[in-house]
């Protein structure tokens, strides 16, 4: 399973690939700074860079709040698209507001995570995170 990383902020972004990799993820991961980047990324048609592979499998930790096109945007394509829709979509966020983890949920998302401010506790919960991945069987998205 590759591990699709989408966060604008290069910090974030940098910590939860060395937490991953502490915790043991050895998965390829590959990270996107905004929304428009993954959805070229997860398009069907070559667009000049790499692109999915659908004998593959994936799976998206999403930001809500990226430049270009939103983590909610980004999520709604994915899960509207039949080729896509079963690929797991973690949305990973500092956002906690009621109303945008039910909005998440309601497009499709597997699962909410909120980001704490706290460096300590953000390590925790990409440790947590990481230990969940270890487990978590992911089919390839065409068999």
């Amino acid at each position: 399973m590759e591990i699709l990383l989408a966060e604008d902020d290069t910090g974030h972004a940098t910590l939860v690939k060395s937490n991953l990799r502490n915790v043991g993820i050895r998965n390829k991961i590959r990270h996107f700074e905004d929304g428009q980047e993954v959805l070229n990324f997860l398009s069907e048609k070559e667009n000049g860079g790499e692109h999915i592979d659908y004998e593959n499998a994936y799976m998206l930790l999403l930001d809500i709040r990226m430049p270009k096109v939103s983590g909610d945007e980004v999520l709604r394509q994915v899960k509207q698209n039949p080729r896509l829709q079963l690929m797991p979509v973690i949305m990973l966020t500092t956002t906690d507001e009621p109303q945008e983890v039910r909005r998440c949920h309601e497009l499709g998302c597997n699962d909410y995570i909120t980001k704490p401010v706290d460096y300590d506790e953000f390590v925790e919960v990409i440790r947590r995170l990481g230990m969940f991945l270890q487990i978590v069987c992911v089919p390839p998205l065409e068999e």
